[in-house]
């Protein structure tokens, strides 16, 4: 089984940008992998759900079993999801083996990602039509040990993507 790569933080923290850049860098290197996207499995897989604290937790349940798939596939997935709760992060780490997930938490401010907003998400629960929005009416545990944290609002994405890249050389036998 290959390793799992959960990147968690707020909307509009870089996690999709990041993940992009992350499987250019393995690609480059012959490494197969894959993203799942939490934009993208609200689209299909997640669209029955809402943002309830209960569907927040089947989302993160649905996304780390296909990232157990994937996995089990030899290609890494790339988890890019909000994932809000510790439970239900430390439950997709439960899935993989001892050492196989990578929790990379985004830690990058409210206020930052509010000024990227690039769906308008932020301004929307702001104007109140949108409930639950994580950050701003819902909360975010920020992760307790998360295995590399950085703030993509001070580092630079090149620097984020190798200080990955080492970590993993140095902690998995995949990469």
């Amino acid at each position: 089984m290959t390793p799992c790569i959960w990147i968690t933080g707020l909307s509009a923290s870089g996690k999709s940008t990041f993940a992009q850049a992350l499987k250019e860098k393995l690609d480059q290197q012959s490494v197969g992998s894959y993203i799942l996207d939490g934009d993208e499995l609200r689209k299909g897989l997640c669209s029955d759900l809402s943002l309830t604290p209960k569907d927040r937790s089947e989302n993160i349940r649905r996304m780390a079993h296909v990232a157990k798939i994937i996995s089990n596939t030899g290609t890494i997935p790339i988890c890019a999801i909000i994932s809000p709760y510790i439970n239900d992060r430390e439950s997709a780490r439960q899935l993989f083996e001892e050492c196989n997930f990578f929790e990379i938490y985004l830690s990058t401010k409210v206020e930052v990602c509010a000024t990227r907003d690039p769906k308008g998400l932020y301004m929307k629960a702001k104007q109140g039509k949108i409930k639950g929005m994580t950050g701003i009416d819902a909360p975010y545990e920020a992760p307790l040990n998360p295995e590399l944290i950085f703030d993509t609002a001070i580092e630079d994405l090149n620097d984020m993507v190798n200080t990955t890249l080492t970590f993993l050389s140095r902690n998995s036998q995949h990469v």
